[in-house]
């Protein structure tokens, strides 16, 4: 398959192109150039600005799919499809379940649920404006690609590379164990999927050439805020106390992933056990070779 990924150094689309050279398909990327220069030396590589509108590189050739994984602006999505669209079969754009209003969601949030309200009015990306944005992004995809598009909406992702901390400060801070701080509800919903198995769900879309909006969250059971960090202790051999601290509570859901369980059919793991991201993360990222918890 020739795949062209807008993006592909950062984390998620760092995993989707791992996963796509590793089935050996003929990957192009197409970014600044900024990042992750001396990934991925068997891809070809395209550079370009987008928040500048400059696609000029994209100019000759065709690909079999396109994985937008940094469009964040409707702009963004409407350039793209100007500059290959004709030269495509296929366009999935990696949007996010921050897309839902969790206002009026029903408890389990399937992708039909109410989403937010377009953003159109700034391309300034806050925590304010991030879902609106998106929501955006999905409406011009699906207005300007129609049956070539497909949308991939994942939870929290955690993995190797991963630049945030909303997963993987809950591992360093279990593995130390003792009392632990909670500043939230201990019985919110909590569902993490892991970026290989994200990637591998992407690389399946693409490959079987199908339509549709699909949640990417993982595992199909919520587990709480609370019991991830018990998991996470469990798989640092640690124990914690959880201690809730009150602030003001949003509110919360748990996202329905049955759709896009049944189309990957054995191409990601089913189910895959939250212990196991806990233990491969402590393991990966916050061991010295002493075995002891690297401290940030």
């Amino acid at each position: 398959m020739r795949l062209l990924v807008l993006g592909g150094t950062s984390f998620v689309g760092r995993a989707i192109v791992a996963e796509a050279l590793r089935r050996g398909d003929d990957v192009t990327l197409f970014s600044r150039g900024r990042t992750g220069t001396d990934l991925f030396p068997e891809a070809e590589r395209r550079r370009g600005d987008r928040d500048r509108g400059d696609y000029a590189s994209l100019a000759g050739g065709g690909w079999d799919a396109v994985v937008d994984v940094s469009g964040y602006v409707p702009r963004h999505v409407q350039q793209a499809a100007d500059a290959v669209a004709e030269r495509t079969s296929r366009y999935l754009f990696i949007s996010t379940g921050s897309v839902y209003d969790v206002s009026r969601a029903p408890e389990v949030i399937n992708e039909d649920a109410p989403r937010l309200a377009p953003e159109r009015s700034t391309e300034q990306v806050d925590g304010d404006t991030y879902g609106g944005l998106k929501v955006a992004c999905e409406d011009d995809a699906l207005a300007g690609w129609g049956e070539r598009a497909t949308l991939v909406r994942p939870g929290i992702v955690a993995g190797a590379d991963d630049p945030t901390d909303r997963f993987t400060y809950w591992v360093r801070r279990a593995a130390q164990g003792g009392r632990a701080a909670l500043a939230g509800r201990p019985d919110q919903p909590v569902q993490v999927v892991d970026a290989g198995d994200l990637a591998r769900l992407v690389i399946a879309l693409v490959t079987a050439d199908v339509p549709g909006i699909y949640n990417a969250v993982g595992p199909s059971e919520a587990t709480t805020l609370a019991g991830l960090i018990e998991i996470c202790a469990r798989a640092a051999g640690s124990s914690v106390e959880v201690v809730p601290v009150p602030r003001r509570f949003s509110p919360s859901a748990e996202v329905d992933n049955r759709r896009s369980q049944r189309l990957a059919s054995g191409a990601v793991r089913p189910n895959p056990p939250l212990s196991g991201g806990c233990g491969y993360q402590f393991g990966y990222q916050f061991r010295h070779p002493s075995g002891r918890v690297r401290q940030r």
